[in-house]
């Protein structure tokens, strides 16, 4: 009941004067109600369960963003945001009911006792983890551990008779928000940002210093597939490309004042030509810079139209360690778009509630598929009320649903069939792999010294695809269909993009990838052909 108590008041603090009765009455009677169920219910009952499911129905009827975690859900939804976790330091794939290291981070723990790409960790302080069917978040649970502590680690080599054993201290493990960034061309610089973390915009201007001294002088942004992150680390980012007092973004709402957000003017990619890639997962601050790129003339947006999330959310913590996110405002791009998709579906007797539709909210991404919105820009229709104009060259844009990209990229419907997302669901493509590269490994690091020698030379040969048809079969999908010929040119790259990764890092399987990313594709020729169509 404390829980309840702490958030009503809490609550209760951001409204006037005038409302603060009836705010008193809804706590008493909240506060009654739980009283009389503890005390006279015919059998015990769970308190905090009350609470929280109380404290769950009520934000269920605000917004789809308004949440609440308890306090592990909080840790596991904090860790990838705050940029690093305790850990021993590898990246790992389940093979076969067994641990497979597929690269221990660079200076991390595991590293640093000698832990190699290969290795199988068959054992965590003498208890057993291979071919007992523990599930990937029991095994990680057993791996992680506080900063300092040890771990004892049983590992299994091949070609090595005997078991290794090492201990590990566990350590801080940085968590990474840019997963890739090389030069695509030469003068272009390519960088992808997977989600706005702590440490994003530090990040950023780390790489793209990199990618300058290396003659960059126009960019690719990749945010397709970023759900967002932290409103400071979107703004942070944004300034590195708008001048001194540029508006990136403003919020307000009912309680919350208007507040402004403008770059300082000490970006360092003020000048070079900028393209920014979104697709319909890319949402929130990912929406933040895009908006004030298209806004402002700043940038070609190319891809789908974004996810559409205008919705601000301010933690609060409970005593207990969970947290409420609560919608405080809206943001509002600079030419004052909000472009929050639309949630209600009605309004109830008082004419100012609504009823938040939720089925719909959910399934809207299937809806723009069903309607052939992701196959057909000429689908999408915004009405007139939500027609701006950007603030240099006047040119139309629409709020109340996400970002409409300048240059349209439909979705690929040819590569990926049915087929090809029955063996991605089931891990077929990583499976197979993670099964080459474990008898292959030493034969590919001596051919393939550089990376460059594997992108150029290396082909996905008869080898590597019997093996994707024993494991296909394993899971009883049938390869001898002509959606394996439409889909095998998709899935070779996956191949071999995997094991770029494996061998290398993200980025390589990005430079891999990013060959048959139609997106990526489309913003090259925008730089080399049609930039100035756009924004001239």
């Amino acid at each position: 009941m404390k829980k309840l108590l702490f958030i009503l008041l809490l609550m209760g603090s951001f409204i006037g004067a005038q409302s603060q009765t009836t705010s008193r009455q809804a706590l008493r009677k909240l506060n009654l109600a739980e009283y009389a169920i503890s005390q006279l219910y015919v059998d015990s009952v769970d308190e905090n369960s009350l609470v929280e499911e109380a404290i769950i129905k009520m934000l269920s009827q605000l917004d789809p963003h308004s949440t609440y975690n308890n306090a592990e859900e909080v840790k596991e939804m904090n860790e990838p945001l705050q940029g690093n976790f305790d850990g021993i330091g590898v990246q790992f794939q389940m093979m076969e009911d067994t641990l497979l290291v597929i690269q221990p981070v660079s200076g991390g723990p595991s590293e640093k006792v000698g832990i190699l790409a290969g290795d199988r960790i068959i054992a965590v302080n003498d208890s057993t983890i291979a071919g007992v069917k523990l599930s990937t978040e029991e095994i990680m649970k057993r791996l992680r551990g506080p900063k300092g502590t040890m771990v004892d680690l049983t590992v299994l080599r091949r070609d090595v008779k005997d078991l290794l054993h090492f201990a590990v201290k566990r350590d801080k493990i940085p968590l990474y928000s840019l997963d890739a960034s090389y030069m695509i061309e030469p003068g272009i610089g390519y960088i992808k940002v997977s989600r706005f973390a702590l440490n994003t915009g530090k990040e950023f201007l780390e790489a793209m210093k990199k990618l300058q001294e290396q003659g960059m002088v126009d960019l690719i942004l990749d945010l397709q597939g970023n759900g967002g992150g932290y409103l400071n680390a979107a703004i942070d980012l944004a300034n590195e490309f708008l001048g001194q007092r540029d508006l990136i973004v403003y919020t307000e709402g009912r309680a919350e004042k208007r507040s402004n957000y403008y770059a300082k003017g000490t970006g360092h990619f003020q000048e070079g030509r900028l393209v920014i890639l979104i697709d319909e997962y890319s949402a929130s601050a990912s929406e933040i810079v895009t908006g004030a790129m298209q806004d402002w003339d700043r940038a070609v947006i190319v891809g789908r139209r974004s996810f559409g999330k205008g919705l601000v959310q301010r933690p609060i913590d409970l005593p207990d360690g969970s947290m409420i996110r609560l919608t405080v405002a809206r943001y509002y791009t600079p030419v004052g778009r909000c472009i929050q998709k639309p949630y209600t579906k009605s309004a109830k007797g008082d004419g100012k509630a609504v009823e938040v539709d939720y089925e719909q909210y959910r399934s809207d991404l299937i809806d723009r598929y069903n309607n052939g919105e992701l196959m057909h820009a000429d689908s999408i229709h915004f009405p007139d009320s939500l027609k701006y104009t950007t603030k240099r060259l006047a040119r139309t844009v629409y709020g109340g649903g996400g970002i409409m990209p300048d240059y349209f990229v439909p979705i690929d419907t040819v590569s990926y069939t049915k087929l090809h997302r029955n063996l991605a669901a089931k891990g077929v493509i990583n499976k197979t792999v993670a099964m080459y590269i474990d008898g292959h490994r030493k034969d590919m690091n001596r051919k393939y010294k550089e990376f460059s020698e594997f992108n150029a030379n290396y082909k996905i040969g008869k080898d590597v695809l019997a093996i994707l048809k024993q494991e296909a079969e394993k899971v009883k999908i049938d390869l001898k269909d002509e959606e394996y010929e439409k889909s095998l040119p998709l899935i070779s790259t996956q191949l071999k993009a995997l094991m770029a990764r494996d061998l290398w890092d993200m980025s390589e399987y990005y430079q891999v990838m990013n060959t048959t990313n139609e997106s990526v594709v489309k913003a090259l020729q925008v730089l080399n052909e049609d930039y100035e169509r756009y924004l001239n």
